[in-house]
């Protein structure tokens, strides 16, 4: 299904491209559609061949070039705003700063080419400035376009020419994808967080408490030492919100670094089970952190239902950017699998790569909690 699913995009977006070509053609310059498709049909097999190759090659280059453009106009928009710096990401690389001095670092989340975080500025929620830090990349991802856009009108040679329309329909694209509210991947984008922000006094409270926990954790600080005044506490939320659903899920990440592990399970079950409701990348989440629980709770069958193919793969590929995934594999392998040695070498393989993780705080707790675990097994 998943390859039906890429397949018709694929052609879907062959189709599109299509379209917008033929748009620019017709507004930017003199040939008639007739003469356009005079020219497609003049071209020989290779022509066409090795012209699609370029574009692709464009495209990728294109997207490498505006991605960081793009965290760059959240960045600057953000500092201007009152905020502080605390990470800035292009794919899977990070630049952290780490006792004053700049590290770069490896991180990566699913459905998401960058991201910049930064601490937001001591400010009642009601004036708390979310609009300029959310918007910040797409209005760069506009400047970039403007500024680019004369070049359509210049004499060159025809592979810049493609490069500079490649360029444009890359920078366009971003521009939509990030600024008509939807969710990628299950990650809402800038549009559809600053739908949530502008509708909501909870996601504000959410949003600043995420973006405050993050530059703690990152400096080293344990879920279980964060202040607790950090916390909104709301009586209900809205499952389809990521933002609020951030919160329990932040409160129960501090009753597991605590051991208070009937409370951390309680909420991950009723979270869970909204699984119909939550964005896809929390739910993988939230299973993730009841196959620990339901562990530790002795409820092994409960966890083995959780760890389809789907989880474990999930498991495997975030294990070196996130040490909770560690945590949860040396469990696996202890209670499931009842192989202690594997156990005793995830631990050990964490141990030893505790430096290379961006959130040092939890890799301290992700330390604690498997070596009480070890412990209550010898």
């Amino acid at each position: 299904m998943k390859k039906l699913k890429f397949i018709a995009a694929f052609f879907i977006g062959i189709a599109g491209g299509l379209v917008i070509c033929l748009l620019i053609i017709s507004l930017f310059t003199d040939m008639s559609l007739s003469q356009f498709i005079d020219k497609l049909t003049a071209l020989d097999f290779m022509e066409t061949v090795m012209a699609f190759l370029a574009g692709i090659f464009f495209f990728m280059i294109s997207f490498i070039i505006l991605i960081p453009i793009h965290e760059a106009g959240h960045l600057i928009a953000g500092l201007l705003s009152g905020y502080k710096f605390v990470s800035f990401r292009i794919f899977n690389f990070v630049l952290i700063k780490e006792d004053g001095h700049y590290r770069l670092k490896r991180f990566g989340i699913a459905g998401t080419g960058g991201q910049c975080l930064l601490e937001p500025p001591s400010v009642p929620l009601d004036r708390l400035p979310v609009f300029w830090y959310n918007a910040g990349g797409v209005l760069a991802n506009i400047v970039v376009f403007i500024l680019v856009l004369p070049l359509m009108w210049v004499d060159m040679a025809p592979l810049i020419k493609e490069f500079v329309f490649m360029f444009l329909l890359t920078d366009a694209l971003i521009i939509l994808l990030n600024g008509i509210p939807m969710q990628l991947g299950g990650v809402g984008n800038d549009g559809y967080n600053l739908i949530l922000l502008r509708r909501s006094r909870l996601s504000r409270a959410a949003l600043a408490c995420q973006l405050r926990t993050n530059s703690l954790i990152q400096q080293g600080l344990r879920p279980r030492d964060l202040p607790g005044d950090l916390f909104p506490d709301p009586d209900e939320i809205d499952y389809h919100n990521p933002l609020e659903v951030s919160i329990p899920i932040m409160k129960s990440g501090i009753y597991v670094d605590e051991g208070k592990n009937y409370d951390a399970l309680r909420i991950y079950e009723n979270l869970y089970s909204h699984k119909n409701e939550i964005m896809p990348l929390y739910v993988k989440e939230i299973a993730c952190e009841l196959i620990w629980l339901r562990l530790l709770a002795g409820d092994k069958e409960g966890a083995k239902a959780l760890l389809d193919p789907e989880t474990k793969k999930y498991l495997e590929s975030n294990r070196r950017m996130m040490s909770s995934k560690e945590r949860i594999l040396c469990a696996v392998a202890l209670l499931i699998e009842n192989d202690r040695e594997k156990a005793d070498t995830i631990y050990k393989e964490l141990y030893g790569r505790k430096e290379e993780y961006l959130l040092q705080g939890e890799v301290k707790s992700d330390l604690a909690l498997m070596e009480d675990l070890l412990k209550c097994h010898d």
